[in-house]
């Protein structure tokens, strides 16, 4: 067991700490931390720094094209003004772009978890049409999870694959043996 600061312990590390606790995995458009970013990465913090009022709903529905104004709204919601934005505009700044980045080290070691350790069964679900952690990267996450099936491919949609929850939900259940069959 090794000691985590404060700020490292992540969704991906938990089960590393923990492994007795989890027995699932349902994985949609994420990545670990390793110290490496994509160039899409860079472009996606470059943007939220340079956006002191940064416009959630608006920025969900670029990614869900069929969202209503009220579902958008309904993102706005919780930020009435910028003083109520600073963990989504501090976020991608939190994420280890470097090898020796705080962070880091730590999701190597979930990394290899996922790669070595992991025992429980897995769902990946991939937004096709995200531009930073989409296809590309999925398929690395994927090679990196062990005994992870073939994703389910959404191919309409963006990096918020839970936008597209009730056919995801359901394959996801199917796959765990918790829902009806198909």
């Amino acid at each position: 067991m090794h000691e985590a600061h404060v700020g490292e312990v992540s969704q991906h590390s938990l089960p590393v700490t923990l492994p007795e606790r989890f027995t699932r995995l349902l994985v949609m458009n994420t990545g670990l931390g390793t110290g490496a970013v994509t160039e899409g990465f860079r472009q996606w913090r470059a943007y939220n720094n340079s956006q002191p009022d940064l416009a959630v709903g608006k920025l969900i529905r670029r990614g869900c094209p069929a969202m209503t104004d009220e579902e958008a709204a309904a993102y706005d919601a919780p930020f009435p003004d910028r003083s109520y934005k600073a963990g989504v505009r501090a976020f991608p700044n939190l994420v280890p772009d470097s090898p020796d980045a705080p962070g880091a080290a730590l999701s190597r070691e979930a990394a290899t978890f996922w790669r070595e350790r992991w025992a429980g069964d897995s769902f990946m679900a991939v937004g096709m049409q995200d531009p930073v952690l989409g296809p590309q990267a999925m398929v690395s996450l994927h090679r990196l999870i062990r005994n992870c099936p073939a994703p389910m491919e959404v191919a309409e949609a963006g990096h918020f694959v839970q936008e597209w929850g009730a056919p995801v939900a359901r394959a996801a259940l199917q796959h765990f043996g918790l829902g009806p069959a198909a």
